[in-house]
């Protein structure tokens, strides 16, 4: 059993900023990449950002300069720290994990989302 819970998200005006956590707890062995995607209206699932177990990250282009991806080990949890946000940032955001489990089973798990909305 392992869940991950998505916290932070709000409304803020645009040039603001907001930092999105998602804490992962449950029968963890391992914690290999994690991530953050985004799905806004009438649009696909996209990803945001994200950091491989080495710490490695990766950003779409729409908001590198602007948002940074971390993780503490220690606490299962990765962040999402969104600098100079802009009105298109409007979207759920989903946190992602790929975790192998005490009993050996690499699987992918999605947090429940969580709303952020930047006003203009």
């Amino acid at each position: 059993q392992v869940q991950l819970v998505e916290s932070g998200g709000g409304l803020v005006q645009a040039g603001g900023s907001l930092r999105l956590s998602c804490a992962a707890s449950g029968s963890i062995f391992s914690i290999n990449k994690m991530g953050w995607y985004r799905q806004a209206p009438g649009k696909q699932r996209e990803l945001v950002a994200g950091i491989s177990s080495s710490g490695s990250a990766n950003y779409a282009d729409s908001v590198k300069g602007r948002f940074t991806i971390s993780r503490d080990n220690a606490k299962n949890t990765v962040y999402l720290q969104m600098n100079s946000v802009k009105p298109e940032d409007t979207a759920i955001y989903y946190c992602n994990a790929r975790i192998l489990t005490i009993e050996l089973v690499t699987t992918d798990y999605w947090g429940q989302g969580t709303k952020v909305t930047v006003s203009s």
